[in-house]
């Protein structure tokens, strides 16, 4: 039997070897390296961070832009958006000079504070009067407050925590504040974490932290798996530190990541799973308890993103939702405390089960001719009055303060829910009873136009896209007596116009508009190339 098949294996090799013969040795050399180089190149595309696909259609699309004609056509578009955006930036004349160069001698201290008011004169829509989705979550009815920000800012002005030597006050209450919120989230004695500057650093620490634990593991390339209505920064953060993206689509009911496709996409180039609690778009909390079953089966990291609900949901009397470091497998969580936790803008905490998972984020170069140089964060020097800021303000509010805020904001949501689910022509997306009211329209209302309706009443809503959707994420502002419902009669009113009324030209030009146009490019480079004009704008001075 054995002498059968090497009998076979000999003949084999004499048939290859005669049919090799009939061509060119240097061709056949040139032949099996290209071969080679281009399966090998493929093969790091396929798990690069970028991807086969995604680089084809690149290049598709980067050559049908370099025809001259369509060229021409494109930067026509992105000249009327880049105007439109501009207006929507209100980049207009209010003072008779510009600050383009440092000034040669100080302006003095009452200049400064004179410019500085007409400056605050520009901000609005007045979010301080409830009209606006998020961005700024706390009050002013408390003067006390403001003026003990104040006095804290002051004295912390120029710490920098980079010299927990000379400044030991500013490290004690990083300290402070991360314990505190350790055991906020049910943490044990080895639950550990660090301060940031805002929830994408902190998301983006977590996204390095569980990628270096697999590089150290002796893989070369990482992916995150992540719900699709995961926080942008996520993908912030894949290009970063080049991590390749597995999205796994929401169910279109419940608005939460399909745990069986996620399952299906884990491999061992996985770094982390990732959850939300809630999400940014719908509002939704993922179902973080299978979540972390997944993690503890494979043996991966999982990242609650709590930026949202960091200090909602452990105020809650009903403690249904399951997000923390109760649930077995959750290895990490970003809580934002500038948001619901009312600090000043900006400070945010990442949280590890343990040293060893924290360790990971740590940056060391032991060689540097400096001298050894060590730091927690992405940051060198980092402002000590953020954390001195966040310190103050936990402090202020306490337990009690968090959870009377967070059954206003709750209730406050649940009631706005309650009543666009009345109105005709909106569908609300998810259950929308944590912080977040999310829905769209049916045909008999246009989106965008219904947006624009708003706008121009003064509320200044989210836009979404995949679906388009419109949201109001509730803060403290929205709480104020009788805003709910003049929030809720808006909605009916602007449903009813829409419903009523044909489309205007101006209407085709609205910020509103275009938002929803760029969700039917095919080539999203371009959208890259508006969303480019408008950080541009951002940056501009009137002429």
């Amino acid at each position: 039997m054995t002498e059968v098949l090497m009998e076979n294996v000999f003949h084999a090799r004499d048939l290859l070897v005669a049919e090799l013969q009939k061509y060119n040795p240097i061709a056949l050399i040139a032949t099996t390296f290209v071969v080679t180089y281009v399966c090998t190149s493929l093969r790091h595309m396929q798990l690069d961070d970028i991807g086969i696909r995604k680089r084809l259609s690149s290049w598709f699309f980067t050559t049908v832009k370099k025809v001259p004609f369509i060229r021409k056509m494109i930067d026509k578009q992105l000249d009327e958006v880049k105007s439109e955006l501009e207006k929507s930036l209100k980049i207009v004349d209010h003072t008779a000079e510009y600050f383009k160069t440092i000034p040669t001698r100080s302006v003095g201290r009452k200049e400064v504070l004179r410019l500085a008011a007409i400056y605050d004169s520009l901000e609005g829509p007045a979010y301080l009067d409830g009209r606006v989705s998020g961005a700024v979550f706390n009050t002013e009815d408390d003067k006390d407050e403001r003026e003990m920000y104040e006095q804290v800012f002051g004295k912390f002005a120029w710490s920098n925590p980079l010299w927990p030597k000379l400044f030991p006050g500013v490290r004690i209450m990083e300290a402070e504040v991360v314990r505190m919120c350790c055991n906020m989230m049910n943490g044990d004695s080895n639950t550990c974490g660090t301060m940031s500057t805002g929830g994408s650093i902190s998301i983006l620490l977590a996204c390095l932290a569980h990628r270096n634990r697999l590089l150290k593991r002796g893989q070369k390339y990482t992916e995150m798996i992540v719900p699709s209505s995961v926080h942008a920064a996520f993908f912030k953060a894949a290009e970063t530190f080049k991590i390749k993206v597995r999205k796994i689509p929401v169910d279109p009911v419940t608005f939460k990541v399909d745990i069986a496709k996620m399952r299906a996409a884990i491999n061992s180039r996985t770094c982390m799973l990732v959850g939300s609690a809630p999400n940014f778009p719908f509002g939704t909390v993922d179902d973080i308890e299978a979540i972390g079953q997944l993690g503890l089966e494979y043996d991966i990291p999982v990242h609650v993103d709590a930026c949202l609900g960091g200090f909602l949901l452990p105020f809650l009397e009903e403690d249904a939702i399951r997000y923390d470091f109760r649930v077995p497998g959750v290895s990490s969580i970003s809580a934002d405390s500038h948001k619901y936790g009312l600090a000043p803008k900006g400070s945010s905490v990442v949280l590890y089960r343990n040293k060893e998972l924290l360790h990971n984020q740590y940056f060391c170069d032991a060689d540097w001719q400096g001298g050894i140089y060590a730091s927690a964060t992405m940051e060198g020097s980092r402002a000590g009055h953020n954390i001195a800021l966040c310190w103050a303000a936990m402090l202020y509010h306490a337990q009690d303060g968090y959870k009377a805020n967070a059954k206003k904001i709750v209730d406050t949501t649940r009631k706005i829910r309650d009543g666009l689910s009345k109105i005709k022509g909106i569908k609300l997306q998810g259950p929308s009873d944590v912080c977040i009211v999310s829905w769209t329209t049916d045909s008999g209302v246009e989106l965008y136009r219904f947006h624009n309706y708003m706008k121009e009443r003064h509320w200044q809503l989210n836009g979404l896209q995949f679906p388009s959707g419109v949201h109001i994420m509730v803060t403290m502002n929205h709480t104020q007596p009788g805003l709910a419902e003049s929030f809720i009669a808006d909605c009916q009113a602007a449903a009813d116009f829409v419903r009523q009324n044909p489309v205007t030209e101006s209407d085709k030009k609205s910020e509103a508009a275009i938002y929803g146009l760029a969700q039917s490019i095919p080539d999203r480079s371009l959208v890259h190339e508006f969303a480019h004009s408008y950080l541009d704008a951002v940056y501009a001075l009137p002429k």
